[in-house]
């Protein structure tokens, strides 16, 4: 055997993700944001969780850090089929969702309807719309407020991660689930302020580099990453950042009640 993994260690080596300060995130049914730390930290509320990276060594500290929502693109799929559930293809849908502002109105979504959340301490809070207005709101409202909603977990979990020494200013994903959606990505880089850059790969793909790594197949790092292609570099718009701010701690609040 030359390598074996977890699914998010694994994800991130796919995206060549191994040093500190590198951090790469999937928003599937559940949502992760991993990233590398070159010092041993931990959360004593275990709300997110510490991993030796694929490249962790003695006296060569690669730990990853694995925040997982487990409410993430579940929320998507729910809003498709009981808000748009007229065969409305997704790609239709987040268009129908930016054609609302950015803090969707005044409504926020928690996006925690798929159980017990770890970054809550393991409280289940489940999903909920708040600020609803009947005279003003539709459904572009709603279906944006998920998508932010979904963001604006990732955003509270990475306020953990940075707690621990972590800063998180550049995003690799590889280009699928909600990092399609281009409302998704822009407010992941609105309200985080990290660059988010996008990949043609996959964890499988992850899974047979690092294999050929271990077996001794490529000369060096850059050969075994020569192929990886980046489709897209989305950057935060710094004159929209106060608004996701703003929507974020509206967000937030409801959480903290």
């Amino acid at each position: 055997m030359t390598y074996r993994a977890g699914d998010q260690p694994n994800n991130a080596l796919s995206l060549n993700v191994f040093e500190p300060g590198e951090i790469a995130s999937t928003a599937g049914t559940s949502g992760v944001v991993y990233g590398i730390n070159g010092e041993i930290s931990y959360d004593p509320k275990s709300r997110v969780n510490t991993f030796a990276h694929v490249n962790h060594k003695t006296g060569f500290n690669r730990l990853g850090i694995l925040l997982c929502i487990n409410g993430a693109g579940i929320l998507n799929a729910w809003t498709k089929r009981n808000i748009v559930s007229d065969g409305t293809s997704y790609e239709k849908m987040n268009e129908i969702a930016s054609q609302a502002p950015i803090g969707s109105g005044g409504v926020s979504v928690l996006p925690f309807g798929n159980g017990a959340e770890r970054v809550l301490e393991n409280k289940d809070y489940g999903c909920s719309f708040h600020g609803v207005n009947f005279n003003i709101h539709n459904r572009s409202h709603l279906l944006r407020a998920a998508q932010e909603g979904i963001v604006f977990s990732f955003k509270y979990g990475i306020e953990i991660m940075e707690d621990m020494g972590m800063p998180v200013n550049k995003i690799h994903a590889g280009n699928a689930n909600m990092f399609l959606s281009p409302l998704f990505r822009d407010t992941l880089a609105g309200v985080t302020g990290a660059v988010i850059e996008l990949y043609d790969t996959n964890g499988s793909i992850g899974a047979a580099i690092g294999a050929g790594m271990g077996a001794g197949l490529y000369k060096d790092h850059n050969e075994a990453f020569a192929s990886l292609q980046k489709i897209r570099v989305i950057e935060p718009k710094a004159s929209d950042m106060p608004v996701y701010d703003e929507a974020y701690r509206r967000w937030k609040s409801y959480i903290q009640e």
